[in-house]
């Protein structure tokens, strides 16, 4: 075998993602790199926070998706793969029921992963690697239908809490303002414990955030940057900003809400940047099954 192919399905509430990366033989862990990737805007949440279910028509359209995906992790041979379901199943009353469903169609097994699972995926990516330093960090995803946030201290997760804040519960008025406030006291717990935080960001938003605001790779994002994009995004259509930014349709709308919540966490652990290193979910699963298969054959590499 000349080469190892591992793949990460999730399925968020915003929209659906397959991953594989992959090593070549001789290669570590840290030469896993990109060999494929697709997402599609399903927009689960648009059901489970409005209508409480998943329509039989998101329904089918995730299982011909999961169909798809399937043959795609046969065409690149791949060697295991894990898929994971996220804040719109969480919520979805019949979240259990789809995803049974979507099993036996197709055999991909699917998981309904809590926050705190999520965000310890996350961790698994070795995020703090791709950073290089250590001091105490909160590790922020802000998703369609849950924001996660971890504690990060010394290069170790202290601990890791979710919130039923997203995107696309905010542009459908779907945010319970007591969850709002207990994430608010929380924060304000970790910074008080906590003086020195630093944020990391991660997601599609804050990484497309971070490509309109032209910094260098490696440098963070800045607070007063990121105001300035909210400011001019919010002043623009939606169809202006996907013909200015180059954005997709489902990124230009759940953009602003993700600008103005990322503001919000870091001014209340008093932060004036974000460290923007481009690692999500996906990632963090890939990696993980990598250095699960090296670890059950320690002479693939030799």
């Amino acid at each position: 075998m000349d080469k190892l192919n591992f793949a990460a399905i999730d399925i968020g509430s915003n929209a659906v993602r397959l991953m594989i990366k992959g090593i070549a033989h001789g290669e570590t862990i840290e030469n896993l790199t990109k060999v494929f990737m697709v997402r599609v805007p399903l927009r689960l949440g648009q059901d489970a926070f409005t209508l409480g279910r998943i329509s039989n028509d998101k329904t089918g359209k995730l299982l011909r998706l999961v169909k798809a995906f399937r043959q795609l992790m046969q065409i690149y041979n791949v060697q295991s793969y894990r898929a994971c379901a996220t804040s719109a199943m969480r919520d979805a009353e019949n979240g259990k029921e789809v995803t049974k469903y979507i099993v036996e169609k197709t055999g991909v097994e699917i998981e309904i992963v809590n926050g705190q699972e999520e965000a310890r995926i996350v961790y698994d990516s070795h995020i703090v690697d791709e950073l290089n330093r250590v001091g105490d960090y909160i590790y922020v995803d802000v998703g369609g239908g849950s924001t996660e946030i971890s504690l990060i201290s010394n290069r170790a997760l202290k601990s890791s809490a979710s919130y039923n804040i997203g995107t696309v519960r905010i542009l459908n008025n779907k945010v319970d303002k007591v969850e709002l406030l207990r994430m608010y006291n929380d924060l304000k717990l970790l910074s008080e414990v906590y003086p020195k935080l630093s944020v990391i960001g991660s997601g599609g938003n804050i990484n497309k955030l971070f490509r309109i605001s032209e910094f260098p790779k490696g440098r963070p994002l800045t607070t007063v940057k990121l105001r300035e994009e909210l400011d001019m995004l919010s002043a623009i259509p939606v169809k202006e900003r996907i013909r200015k930014f180059d954005l997709k349709p489902d990124r230009a709308d759940v953009i602003v809400p993700a600008a103005e919540l990322y503001l919000q966490i870091a001014h209340h652990v008093k932060a004036t940047e974000i460290w923007v290193p481009t690692i999500g979910i996906v990632d963090g699963i890939t990696y993980s099954l990598c250095e699960q298969y090296l670890a059950e054959h320690p002479n693939w590499d030799k």
